[in-house]
C-alpha cells in the first residue's frame, strides 16, 4: 500500500497547488496518469500547458478530457495507479460554457470518488476568497466552483489548501 489516498488540494491562482499535487503522487510507486482538463484556446494557455508538461517527469501518461471527467476517471481508475486531475476549476468552465449540467455531474463525481478503486488527487482553485465578479456569469461560476468544491471536499478523505506552496491540510485521514 502506497498511503496515497484521494486529496483536493485547493489553493488561488499559481499557490502552487499543481507542483505539490504532483509531488504527492510522484513517488507513490503506482503508475501515473496526469488526466488534463484544459483546453488550449490561445498562445498563452499553450504556454501554460507546456510548463506543465515540462515539470513532469516522462513516466507520466497524460490523458486529455475537457468535459466528460467523470466517466474517463471510471475508465482508467485501477489499484495499481494514481491519477491526478487538474483542474476542476477548468472542468467546470468547460461544462458551463456546453451548458452541461454541472450539478449533476458535481454530483456523479463526489459519489465516484466516495467508492473509487485507485487514490486520485483534484487540483482546484479557491475563488471565493478575492472580489464578488461584477457580471452574472462571474457570480455564477464563482457560486458553482464554491459548490463543486465542498461536494468534492466532503466525498474526499483529505482536503489541502495550498498558500505561496505551503500546505495547510484542512481535512486528513493519512499520513504522506
Amino acid at each position: 500500500m502506497t498511503g496515497l489516498s484521494t486529496t483536493l488540494v485547493l489553493g488561488g491562482a499559481r499557490s502552487g497547488k499543481s507542483t505539490f499535487a504532483e509531488g504527492m503522487i510522484t513517488d507513490c510507486g503506482l503508475a501515473r496518469l496526469y488526466l488534463a482538463t484544459a483546453t488550449i484556446g490561445d498562445e498563452e494557455m499553450r504556454q501554460r500547458v507546456d510548463r506543465h508538461r515540462d515539470r513532469r517527469r516522462g513516466d507520466w501518461t497524460t490523458i486529455e478530457e475537457p468535459i466528460a471527467l467523470v466517466d474517463r476517471l471510471a475508465e482508467l481508475c485501477r489499484p495499481d495507479r494514481a491519477i491526478l486531475v487538474d483542474c476542476l476549476t477548468l472542468w467546470l468552465s468547460n461544462l458551463m460554457l456546453a451548458e452541461g449540467d454541472f450539478e449533476a455531474e458535481a454530483a456523479r463525481l463526489a459519489q465516484f470518488l466516495g467508492e473509487a478503486a485507485c487514490p486520485v488527487v483534484l487540483v482546484s482553485n479557491e475563488v471565493g476568497l478575492g472580489l464578488v465578479p461584477d457580471n452574472p456569469l462571474g457570480r455564477a461560476f464563482r457560486d458553482a466552483q464554491g459548490r463543486l468544491n465542498q461536494k468534492v471536499a466532503a466525498a474526499v478523505p483529505n482536503v489541502v489548501f495550498v498558500a505561496a506552496g505551503l500546505p495547510l491540510w484542512l481535512k486528513r485521514c493519512k499520513e504522506f
